[in-house]
């Protein structure tokens, strides 16, 4: 990773862009861990269910690992941060 040798500056308009995907970042993980913990709450009440809900619970880490990973790669960006 090579990260920038000048000090990064960030106009309002960038720091504002970076703070709403955040913020939709933020929003993406918490309704798969809010999902994460629905299912298992609907597994222990209705067990005759779970072929279909653990197929819906094994989706959400990969979902959460694209939301940071894209967060990522834009925040990168931003700071103009390459990688080899």
């Amino acid at each position: 990773m090579a990260l920038p040798t000048e000090p990064v500056t960030l106009n309002v308009e960038q720091l504002k862009e970076l703070n709403e995907r955040l913020s939709q970042m933020r929003h993406d993980v918490n309704g798969s861990l809010t999902h994460i913990t629905l299912v298992v709450e609907l597994l222990r009440r209705k067990p005759d269910e779970s072929e279909r809900r653990l197929n819906q619970l094994a989706e959400q880490p990969q979902k959460i690992i694209d939301t940071i990973a894209q967060f990522s790669r834009e925040l990168e960006a931003a700071l103009r941060i390459t990688r080899p």
